[in-house]
């Protein structure tokens, strides 16, 4: 342990699994009205038993709040399920109350269309919008008190409908966590066009990172339900003890080399590698670039930025590549 309290863990696999986090809305009046909350802060009020939330006449609830739309345009997953079990929940403790839910699609999928059911059953309103047709949320004064009034556009009915509610609840999306840029640089691996990681190989690979030893799991990966977030862990676990079982690692041929007569010790190709696998270590001729077997994957990259041709790829030497070329024609 250092003095800043930081910890240096030699090790030989690593399982990202630091999860994700709620997107915090920017719409709908959440952060100005305290009758307006997410998904998971209606959740944590209704365990706690809260008076103003367990005694409601009326609760709206609007789905694919910051997804499904031009920056963020995938899928959170959880949310519909979220939703209804929320609903449902709140049904069992004030059969009473009218729970209207606003969609543009239930993603209720597997056994959960079950609680769909459920809840459409218990008298839940399931009320589908469009996505240029969002539902629009005004605090207004009325009869000397405030009223959350919410106003959306039937497509059955072809005409809009006024909600007075006394909770909003919003399903907001699942976003990467604050560090997940950090982490995907620290350990050299890459990110989705979501912004989560990223899988060497979605069918042949899928819970392994591009650089060797690293692996992934859980909503780190993308946003997915519990049972799906424990089998990926599990596959997880298992490639990583199929590493650490092995007293040896096995490095490809085709890895770069330096000739340390003509290396400068710039660091260029440090920067250049994608995976870590060169470092810069000091001689009597000073500093020098070193590869790292094992991490390096013989993209060659580091050839290129080289301003001396100090390191070369094995079995890829310019000479080679000449005398090959020489040879077809």
């Amino acid at each position: 342990m250092s003095k800043s309290g930081d910890y240096e863990i030699k090790h030989g696999a690593t399982i990202i699994a630091i999860g994700a986090q709620e997107y915090k809305p920017k719409e709908y009046l959440y952060g100005t009205d305290e009758r307006v909350m997410t998904q998971l802060e209606l959740e944590e009020k209704i365990a706690k038993k809260e008076e103003k939330i367990i005694s409601a006449r009326t609760l709206v609830m609007i789905q694919c709040v910051g997804s499904r739309q031009e920056d963020r345009n995938y899928c959170s997953r959880v949310c519909c399920s979220h939703a209804i079990k929320n609903a449902l929940k709140l049904k069992e403790i004030n059969p009473e109350i009218d729970i209207y839910i606003l969609f543009r699609d239930m993603r209720s999928y597997g056994f959960i269309e079950d609680y769909y059911r459920e809840a459409a059953d218990k008298e839940v309103r399931f009320i589908r919008y469009k996505a240029e047709e969002k539902p629009k949320v005004k605090a207004i004064k009325e009869d000397g008190g405030s009223i959350l009034r919410v106003t959306v556009k039937d497509p059955v009915l072809g005409r809009e409908l006024e909600i007075d509610t006394d909770i909003l609840a919003l399903s907001s999306a699942v976003i990467p966590a604050s560090d997940t840029e950090k982490i995907a640089k620290s350990f050299k691996v890459s990110l989705g066009p979501d912004g989560f990681f990223q899988e060497a190989h979605v069918k042949l690979r899928p819970v392994d990172c591009g650089a060797d030893g690293v692996y992934l799991c859980g909503m780190a990966h993308y946003p997915k339900h519990i049972p799906e977030a424990i089998s990926q862990a599990y596959a997880a676990s298992g490639r990583a003890l199929t590493l650490l079982s092995h007293d040896t690692v096995t490095a490809s041929g085709s890895v770069c080399e330096v000739d340390e007569k003509k290396c400068l010790g710039c660091g260029a190709c440090a920067e250049a590698c994608a995976y870590g696998a060169i470092e810069l270590y000091k001689t009597r001729q000073g500093k020098k670039a070193k590869v790292i077997s094992v991490l390096c994957k013989g993209d060659g990259l580091c050839n290129a930025v080289c301003p001396t041709g100090a390191i070369s790829l094995k079995h890829y030497k310019n000479e080679q590549i000449l005398r090959q070329i020489h040879t077809a024609l």
